[in-house]
Parts: structure tokens; sequence; C-alpha cells
């Protein structure tokens, strides 16, 4: 695993690849810690308290797999749905109004792909249409010939069903893409599908086992 502190020196090494899947929260959106708060503030209301550690273990999840871990946590009666709804809404609240902070070294990445002429996609656990919003709202969206969405697919990350439809629908094989990642799920699913990895971490480093899974990380892409 080669470790750099430039995003762009970084993709620069993938030399023969020919799409870029970026995930969103977290990766191209500072967005993971306001969720993380939004949520924290809309289960203290229903009386409940959420961890760091319960939050940092969701990561890149979605679905039946993230649902089945906060009723694992927080009993049968936890309303999963409702608490994921009313955060979300407090997201897009922000992304309306103060809009949502896009992460370093990003918008110079998206520019560098367009110049070479890569494909880009987005494959993230939120829904298509609150991507397609976000990416929107911050101008974005047209660096991006594919969006995927976390409904679009069975099974969420750590499976690899979301990066190999990416692949898929951006006609490119694995071997000839790469995943921009920055939870541990989203490092699984793509090691589960073939595909290379960046690791730009976010609120979690990622453990040794994940390392092994990783081509490159980006310490500090400040």
């Amino acid at each position: 695993m080669k470790e750099y502190n430039s995003l762009l020196e970084a993709a620069k090494e993938f030399k023969d690849t020919r799409c870029f899947i970026f995930d969103m929260d977290g990766l191209i959106f500072d967005t993971e810690l306001i969720f993380m708060n939004q949520l924290a503030v809309a289960m203290a209301e229903k009386g409940y308290s959420l961890s760091r550690r319960v939050y940092e273990d969701s990561l890149g999840m979605a679905g039946e797999p993230l649902k089945k871990l906060m009723l694992s946590e927080y009993g049968e009666g936890y309303p999963f749905e409702e608490m994921g709804a009313k955060a979300r809404e407090m997201v897009n609240v922000i992304a309306d109004t103060v809009g949502l902070p896009v992460k370093p070294q990003i918008r110079a990445l998206l520019e560098w792909l367009k110049e070479q002429g890569i494909v880009c996609a987005v494959a993230s656990s939120s829904s298509s249409g609150a991507v397609r919003h976000y990416l929107e709202e911050a101008g974005l969206l047209s660096f991006f010939q594919e969006i995927i969405g976390g409904e679009m697919v069975e099974h969420s990350k750590p499976q690899p069903d979301i990066f190999l439809l990416a692949c898929k629908k951006c006609q490119v094989s694995p071997e000839h893409s790469v995943v921009l990642e920055d939870s541990e799920n989203g490092i699984r699913a793509a090691y589960a599908a073939g595909i290379p990895s960046i690791c730009v971490p976010d609120l979690k480093w990622p453990c040794k086992e994940v390392q092994e899974m990783v081509s490159v990380i980006v310490s500090s892409a400040s």
C-alpha cells in the first residue's frame, strides 16, 4: 500500500484506469459528521443515544444491513426508517441553504480526470435522487457520467454489488476501474468486486485488515 498526501498524485498511480468510481458521503462531501450530528439529535428526541462507535460501524451501509446493525444496538423497537428520514431531511435543509462542504482536492481531481477523458461515476449508499441533488447544488453533477444509488442494488456495501453495477453502466471492467472510498465497508466492497481502491479516511482510519485491501491511501488530502 502506497501513501500520499495529494489525491491527484494518488490518482496518477492508476495509468491504465478508464473509470473512477467515487463514493459520496465523506469522500466528495464532508457530510458524515453532519449526518452523524443530525441523527444524534433525532435519536435523542426519541430517548436514544447514538455512539460514535456505532456510527463508524455503519459507514457505507444502507438498507437491511444498516437496519440490522441499528436494531441489534438499540432493540427491535428502534424506529429505523423514521430516524434516518429525519436526519436526511435536516441534511437536505443544510444542502439547500448554506450548502454542503466539498472535500479538499475533489474539484481539482475531477477537473484533471475530465481533461484526461476518464469516465467518472458515483456509487453511493444514499439514494440516487439525493446524490444528484447534492452534486447539482455543488456544481459537480456534470463531471459524472453515471450515478448509482443504494436503492439500485439488492445488497449494500460491504457487498460488491454497487461497484459492479457502476462498472457495468460505464462499460468498463473492474480491473480498468478504481474506487475512491473513505469507509471500511466501502473498501471491503471494492475489494470484493476486484477493483483497486484509493482510501481517503474521514471519520475513521481503516483497521489493519482493511488497509491490506487498499491500493493507495491518501493520509492528508487537505
